[in-house]
């Protein structure tokens, strides 16, 4: 099978989305498959066998790490040469809108992933009045393709609700090979810890950005006696929080990635995600097989995964003290916490990559087989999207 990839996020940029795309890419490549993928910006050309085409953009206002890029003639030229069989686009906003417009002018079977809860982000940069506009645009482009991808159960249900056919699940998966507990490192411990290696050790891992709800974590450190946290990764909230965290026990460590990052989840005692914009929480299910103890919002996709008292741990974000009354339990009952670990791991081991993909080829042939029909781009559509695109930018741009 051909497949050709547009993602509105790519290496060297480091989040949920990419590591999805990365080991689906590379488990595609290894099974037979052919893999063209169109990325924004400066970044490899080249992955796992895979040729990436770059293409050039612009820093995003609200938030510089992304780039965005848009529709460019020699996209069409691209996808002649390469002759896929199917398109897919990762959550498409601007350099998607070229992978759903080429599916309709060639007739080419589309299908559409959904990682990101936009509509839901918008409130944590002050453009809550968007949510209905976004559920809109959302509902127009995603009811263009043949299959429509979501990573949970909550997800799914939801994107059901605003009007989206055709939706199906993307199963999770973990490369239980990298995250493994015998990773655990007295070194990397020491690092995180900042020498205090005694101490209980808390991780977050993930993007630094105002609807990861990380300020919360503080809580923690007041609650629990010794507590330590070591704060993983990078964004545009990390001046606001490393002064929201200031004299705390409180460790910015930066990205990590690779080995040292499975390292540094199997050497925590717990990872916390306080995020309720979740549509997954793909570094819980990290942690899980890394036999970190995992501890998440009880919102978004989160609890498809998190099974509370089983193989983690959950919180009610509603209710004042619950994470702390959470994070409690754990320190105090450590044969609890083995036991959960032991599960997750468990738990983890039947999430492969392998089977994900062999699924999601299997969601390309539904497209594939697909009537074509006409899917020609409806004025009305062109119009929406200019609307919405003209009322976004006015409220965005000074």
């Amino acid at each position: 099978m051909r497949i050709a990839i547009f993602t509105e996020t790519f290496l060297p940029k480091v989040d949920g989305i990419v590591t999805r795309l990365r080991f689906t890419i590379a488990e595609l490549q290894r099974q037979g498959d052919s893999v063209l993928v169109f990325a924004p910006g400066e970044g490899p050309t080249e992955y796992e066998g895979a040729q990436v085409v770059r293409m050039p953009g612009s820093r995003f206002p609200l938030y510089p790490e992304l780039t965005l890029s848009f529709p460019s003639p020699s996209i069409r030229r691209r996808l002649v040469e390469f002759q896929p069989d199917v398109i897919h686009t990762a959550d498409p906003a601007s350099l998607g809108i070229a992978a759903i417009y080429y599916a309709d002018v060639l007739k080419l079977p589309l299908v559409v992933s959904y990682h990101t809860r936009l509509p839901k982000y918008l409130h944590y940069y002050g453009l809550g009045a968007l949510e209905l506009l976004t559920w809109k645009l959302m509902r127009l482009r995603h009811n263009k393709a043949d299959v429509n991808l979501c990573t949970s159960t909550p997800m799914l249900e939801e994107l059901r609700s605003h009007g989206i056919e055709r939706v199906h699940l993307w199963p999770p998966a973990v490369d239980t090979e990298l995250f493994h507990p015998r990773f655990s490192c007295p070194a990397m411990r020491a690092k995180l810890s900042c020498g205090y290696v005694e101490d209980p050790l808390f991780l977050y891992v993930g993007r630094l950005s105002p609807e990861k709800n990380i300020e919360h974590l503080r809580c923690i450190l007041e609650a629990i006696p010794r507590a330590r946290l070591a704060v993983i990764g990078g964004g545009p909230h990390q001046p606001a929080l490393e002064q929201h965290f200031s004299r705390t026990r409180t460790a910015f460590i930066g990205y990590l990635n690779g080995q040292a990052l499975a390292e540094a989840m199997a050497s925590a005692d717990i990872l916390i995600l306080p995020s309720q914009t979740e549509t997954l929480g793909l570094v819980l299910i990290e942690a899980m097989a890394a036999g970190c103890v995992a501890v998440g919002a009880r919102s978004g996709g989160i609890p498809d995964i998190v099974e509370n008292g089983v193989n983690g741990f959950l919180f009610d974000p509603a209710q004042n003290g619950d994470l702390q009354r959470v994070v409690r339990r754990i320190v105090r009952q450590p044969e609890l916490a083995a036991a959960v670990r032991l599960r997750a791991r468990q738990q983890a081991e039947q999430w492969s990559w392998a089977a994900a993909t062999r699924q999601l080829k299997v969601f390309y042939g539904s497209a594939i087989d697909r009537p074509r029909g006409d899917k020609s781009v409806q004025p009305i559509w062109i119009k929406a999207t200019k609307k919405t695109a003209i009322s976004f930018i006015k409220l965005v741009l000074p």
